[in-house]
């Protein structure tokens, strides 16, 4: 236990470490391939969420594939455009934001008309930044300064426009697989802060300049949550028309109704296959830009941008930390298997709050609490299998190393029941013992070598025909061994059993001696007692060792029967109780030379035994064939 322990204490610090680890990365800035990998799984909860209303504050006016065949070229000349804006202009817009660089001259008539009609209503025009390869570069290096996106340079409007209208960055930010997730409100670019094109159209649109808070921008009375560096996340409403749109060619032929226009912020983008920016969205491959840039505007309007502000990466941060340790708690459990559904279910849960959050437009991290527990669970589960089975290991060589010292009846019995036999039973059984005459003076002349393997030979072959027969063989006393049969549970079968086994052993040790080296087999003999009866079973030795036996007049008697059977130079001596209780086994006695019941002194206890005396003959031989 206290190394099990002691691996899980490990497990569980460096487990919170790398937990630790990832929260404050995530805290501050991000993991590139976190990012990469929770991409598809937003993508995933917008097409179970599904497409939603976009509010109605918002219309974008499109310069489509209609509109340019009616006009005959493309981008539209700028008298085409001023009458595009003057038009809307009439029917009262909060706010005209076009979505057009007007970066170079066109002709002189064309550009004053166009100055002109945005002096005439509320404007934004659009300026974008120039960025190097790869992402935006982070902001200035002053720590008292935002920390914004900053552009090498800027595309402006020329000054004629500039000066008559409002000016936005129409940059949009995209993840590896050019989905826009978020949008840079902010951004910086020569010493100076310039607001994103959805921001000052709806700074012009509610006449309130914008109130920066820690995580969030106001507007009016609305305020948006955004997340690190003033990134507004983009929650899509549905695929391309979702936010009611408007053909340009309509507006310029008067086929669009004043209400569609009055107080509402009209965004003037191109839609014309080839002419315009189109984005991968979970709704939609090809969302034009200008609806990406009026999504954004949408939210500032309605404040119903996704929620992904510091609390709620604090929160992603904090089941980061809590999930793996979670994790690896549940796994130092025993019960493995409850274990694993346990993290199974906890997986399942997080991954449907995230769902649900989603739903509600709160965008919690599916991937960083995942990316935590997972790794260091499948290491430290992967590390528990491999100590699991290195137990396992150990614990079948012990078990195999115990069933060398005792019976596997035994061995089996002690594993299921270790209390077995702490008290001693009172029961019946039947006790056979046998013995090497001359043994003992032929060892004081033999080298150790010879002694060893004839009493590994005389061993063997009492083992084998006490497990045949359903005995344990109690205990080896050199030369000699004690059988019982009763244990570790009493059975009507014993004293069939025992006389099965005397009669087996006094073949097989007859066939054991004949093949030893005349020398040996010459000076030595066997001699086998039974009986039956009542016997305490019991464990015997002090704390450090102990071992499972039989004590009482019936094993006494049986030992004593020994010495009846080589006074009268017979294999076996049982016991008249013994030979009663046989039942059927009889027979296979009878098969030999068996004498009548003869009434034999016990040493040491008063009075005679009823005893019988047996002999092997070649028809007990065949019958004991048939045993074995």
């Amino acid at each position: 236990m206290g190394r099990r322990r002691t691996v899980t204490l490990i497990a569980l610090v460096l487990t919170g470490l790398w937990g630790l680890g990832l929260a404050f990365v995530h805290l501050h800035g991000g993991i590139a391939v976190l990012d990469r990998l929770e991409a598809p799984l937003a993508d995933l909860r917008f097409v179970l969420q599904g497409p939603r209303p976009a509010p109605g504050d918002v219309v974008i006016v499109a310069i489509d594939d209609q509109t340019v065949r009616e006009v005959g070229s493309y981008p539209l000349p700028r008298a085409t455009m001023a009458a595009l804006v003057s038009t809307i202009g009439r029917m009262k817009p909060k706010v005209v934001a076009v979505d057009v660089l007007f970066i170079e001259p066109g002709s002189a008539e064309g550009d004053l008309a166009l100055a002109s009609a945005l002096r005439e209503t509320p404007s934004v025009l659009a300026a974008a930044g120039l960025f190097g390869r790869g992402p935006p570069a982070a902001g200035s290096q002053d720590s008292s300064a935002l920390v914004l996106p900053e552009a090498q340079d800027l595309l402006l409007p020329r000054a004629t426009f500039s000066d008559a209208a409002a000016l936005g960055v129409v940059n949009i930010a995209t993840d590896a697989s050019g989905v826009p997730r978020h949008l840079p409100l902010l951004l910086r670019s020569g010493g100076r802060i310039w607001p994103s094109f959805p921001l000052r159209a709806v700074s012009v649109a509610v006449n309130s300049d914008p109130v920066l808070q820690p995580d969030g921008i106001v507007l009016g009375s609305t305020t948006s949550s955004t997340a690190e560096g003033y990134a507004l996340p983009l929650r899509f409403y549905g695929p391309g028309g979702t936010i009611r749109t408007l053909g340009a060619n309509e507006v310029l032929n008067g086929r669009v109704a004043g209400e569609a226009i009055r107080d509402k912020i009209i965004v003037v983008g191109a839609t014309v296959a080839g002419g315009g920016d189109t984005f991968p969205t979970p709704f939609d491959p090809v969302l034009p830009g200008v609806e990406v840039l009026a999504t954004a505007i949408s939210h500032l309007v309605d404040g119903d941008a996704l929620v992904r502000d510091y609390r709620i990466r604090f929160v992603d941060a904090a089941v980061a930390f809590t999930l793996p340790v979670l994790f690896i708690m549940l796994l130092s459990w025993h019960r493995s298997v409850l274990a694993f559904a346990l993290i199974a279910l906890v997986s399942a849960l997080w991954i449907g709050l995230t769902m649900v959050a989603f739903a509600h437009g709160i965008w919690l991290s599916a991937t960083l609490p995942l990316l935590a527990a997972v790794p260091p669970a499948i290491l430290f589960g992967a590390a528990r299998l491999w100590l699991d089975r290195s137990r396992a290991d150990r614990f079948s060589a012990q078990s195999r190393a115990l069933r060398s010292f005792q019976a596997p009846s035994l061995t089996e019995r002690l594993v299921k029941d270790p209390g077995f036999l702490a008290t001693p039973v009172r029961q019946k059984a039947a006790v056979v013992f046998i013995d090497l005459s001359g043994f003992t003076g032929l060892s004081e002349v033999l080298p150790l070598d010879e002694t060893r393997d004839i009493l590994r030979g005389f061993h063997a072959i009492v083992d084998r025909q006490a497990v045949a027969h359903h005995g344990i063989v109690a205990g080896f006393m050199g030369d000699g061994a004690m059988i019982i049969f009763g244990l570790p549970d009493p059975s009507p079968d014993d004293a069939r059993h025992a006389v099965d086994t005397c009669v087996a052993l006094s073949s097989r040790m007859e066939e054991w001696i004949g093949s030893l080296p005349e020398a040996v087999a010459s000076h030595i003999g066997f001699k086998i007692g039974a009986h039956c009866g009542m016997i305490i079973a019991s464990r015997l030795g002090g704390d450090s060792h102990q071992h499972i036996t039989a004590i009482g007049d019936t094993v006494n008697i049986a030992s004593r029967l020994m010495e009846v059977a080589a006074a009268h130079r017979a294999d076996v001596a049982l016991s008249d109780d013994l030979y009663r209780a046989a039942g059927d086994a009889r027979s296979v006695l009878i098969s030999g030379s068996l004498n009548g019941t003869l009434d034999a002194s016990i040493r040491g206890r008063s009075g005679s035994v009823p005893v019988w005396l047996w002999q092997r003959t070649k028809q007990s031989d065949a019958i004991t064939e048939k045993l074995r």
